[in-house]
């Protein structure tokens, strides 16, 4: 009987260990690099509501176009309702499409920090929790480092950087309606009072690189 009792206990060990093993083979920690297409490269940022970086990003010399969605969790095919409990790890983001012949990861960046309130943790003014933290993916060495120096920058210019820096892994696309919200719905409460004086207070810090025919 003793014997018996040991060996199911054998077995359930090696079975755990079995399971453990393969949990934590599926983690990967590597970034992973999405290939340019017809030239254009993307680049990925969390900075609070994805709707208010959307129209940033958008405004951008060089950027052909944002994207919505959300990254930076630990479950599959996020929803905005998932998302909102802050039970998915994953934060509100943006895919960012850009000519690097025109604006350079590096000047994205800086108009990453250029945006947004720089030591809010998790939240970008009045959206709060952590779906909506700020978090900067790398895809390469090359961009990891180019985020570490402008966070050493500004470290040293006395900012206490709540951003996070994480390899990128994958990027869920948000729903329809949440695409071009800004710029479909300009006289909405929320795009009145944050999305569009948000954008103008960039703007006025990198005037430089805004777009003609970019809004307000």
């Amino acid at each position: 009987m003793k014997l018996l009792i040991y060996s199911v206990m054998m077995l359930l060990a090696s079975t755990c260990n079995t399971t453990e093993t393969k949990s934590k083979q599926a983690i990967n920690t590597d970034a992973i690099q999405v290939a340019s297409e017809n030239g254009m490269k993307r680049a990925y940022f969390a900075s609070g509501c994805f709707w208010c970086v959307e129209e940033i990003y958008e405004g951008v010399k060089g950027v052909k176009e944002s994207i919505s969605g959300y990254s930076g969790g630990h479950t599959e095919n996020p929803t905005y309702e998932d998302s909102n409990t802050g039970r998915t790890g994953h934060a509100e983001a943006n895919e960012i499409i850009y000519n690097p012949k025109i604006v350079s990861f590096k000047t994205l960046v800086n108009v990453y920090f250029a945006s947004q309130n720089i030591g809010q943790v998790n939240g970008q003014g009045p959206d709060n929790g952590s779906q909506y933290r700020s978090i900067i993916f790398y895809q390469n060495d090359i961009e990891k480092k180019i985020i570490e120096d402008k966070i050493a920058d500004l470290t040293k210019e006395g900012y206490k950087v709540a951003a996070e820096v994480k390899p990128f892994q994958k990027f869920w696309i948000a729903e329809d309606y949440h695409q071009d919200y800004a710029k479909l719905h300009p006289t909405q409460g929320y795009i009145r009072g944050v999305s569009i004086p948000r954008f103008k207070n960039f703007a006025s810090k990198m005037p430089n690189i805004i777009k003609e025919s970019a809004p307000h």
